[in-house]
């Protein structure tokens, strides 16, 4: 690579990081605009869900406590990922690597009693 430009690699690299994520913008924007009726009816603006037309309005009530299972589940899910560095390194680690992998554990399990002892692993509500 004798004569090129020492930053004409992070040129292309900017190019790409830009111009990657702006292709699917452009393609749907291309996708609607082509594609799309022009004149929207009553059956393109009707609520329509599962193949079954709905006969009341789109605001309907919503447990809250979803959300909730949701968050555990992803506090569980993707912090027990943060875990696997330390299992692979266990018999490699100083004592500080040690306290700080207790330290996680320790949190994850105080979050799972807090979850616990508020009821929000309760399924039968």
């Amino acid at each position: 690579m004798d004569g090129v430009h020492p930053y004409f690699l992070l040129a292309v690299f900017s190019g790409v990081a830009f111009v990657f994520p702006l292709m699917p913008l452009v393609m749907a924007w291309m996708w609607r605009r082509f594609f799309q009726p022009p004149k929207p009816g009553e059956d393109k603006n009707s609520i329509y869900e599962c193949g079954i037309k709905a006969h009341d309005g789109p605001r309907i009530r919503f447990k809250p406590q979803y959300y909730l299972y949701c968050i555990i589940f992803l506090i569980f899910d993707v912090e027990s990922v943060f875990l696997i560095p330390f299992a692979v390194a266990f018999t490699d680690l100083p004592i500080g690597g040690f306290i700080s992998a207790l330290v996680f554990i320790f949190l994850l399990l105080e979050g799972l009693v807090w979850a616990w002892a508020k009821g929000l692993l309760n399924w039968a509500r």
